[in-house]
């Protein structure tokens, strides 16, 4: 899941970074609003993470343009602006939730995974695919009942298939939804993570479709 934090309190940024990293976020730091606007132009993010007190805009004028741009990215205010009437106001903009400072990471992060849930439609945090069941909270992976460990990348690359079930993502797509917008990626990488997946969970687990990219398959069968 690639997030874009957009914080001026370079403080605060650097923890989140740190501690969505952790739980398998990728993150895309900016400090103003116009550095907002450029990176969702240039990039791919599922969600954003928004602070209100921005120096060049207020976050919720920010929000209302992003809004009225018909841009429907989830996005999640975090603010210490604490008054119900002032967590209204963030709502009626267009954001999808609210969370006060100060705040648990804990909770930060089970509120993205909510928001990924809703776009894409499902009840559960749990992700399961023919045989295959994914714990994004736990970053557990299991096929028919067998542990399967993956390394940070490849848990990422499954997990954009399978909250993608049925499109063809592009090279580029995944490369954003795995790496931030400043990382250094080779330009194999993502048919590197790819062999992988197909060595650990079967080598129909994921299509190639020849000059569009890839999509979710069906993993190995149980012996």
């Amino acid at each position: 899941m690639h997030i874009l934090l957009v914080e001026d309190d370079h403080q605060i940024a650097e923890g989140l970074c740190a501690g969505l990293a952790l739980a398998n976020f990728t993150v895309d730091h900016v400090d103003t609003a116009s550095a907002a606007t450029h990176a969702l132009s240039v990039g791919h993010f599922d969600a954003v993470i928004l602070d209100l007190g921005l120096p060049d805009t207020d976050g919720l004028d920010w929000l209302n343009q992003l809004r009225a741009g018909s841009n429907s990215i989830p996005v999640l205010i975090l603010s210490a602006r604490d008054s119900v009437n002032q967590r209204v106001d963030g709502l009626q903009a267009g954001a999808d939730d609210y969370l006060l400072k100060p705040f648990d990471l804990r909770e930060l992060t089970a509120r993205l995974q909510s928001l990924l849930r809703r776009t894409t439609g499902r009840s559960t945090h749990l992700i399961e695919h023919a045989g295959l069941v994914v714990d994004p909270n736990l970053l557990t992976v299991t096929l028919h009942g067998k542990d399967i460990n993956l390394a940070r990348r490849e848990m990422m690359l499954l997990l954009a298939f399978l909250n993608n079930p049925r499109r063809i993502l592009s090279a580029e797509q995944l490369q954003d939804s795995l790496y931030g917008l400043g990382d250094g990626v080779e330009s194999n990488a993502i048919n590197v993570h790819i062999y992988n997946l197909r060595r650990k969970l079967g080598s129909t687990v994921i299509e190639t479709v020849r000059g569009l990219g890839f999509r979710l398959g069906k993993p190995n069968e149980p012996a």
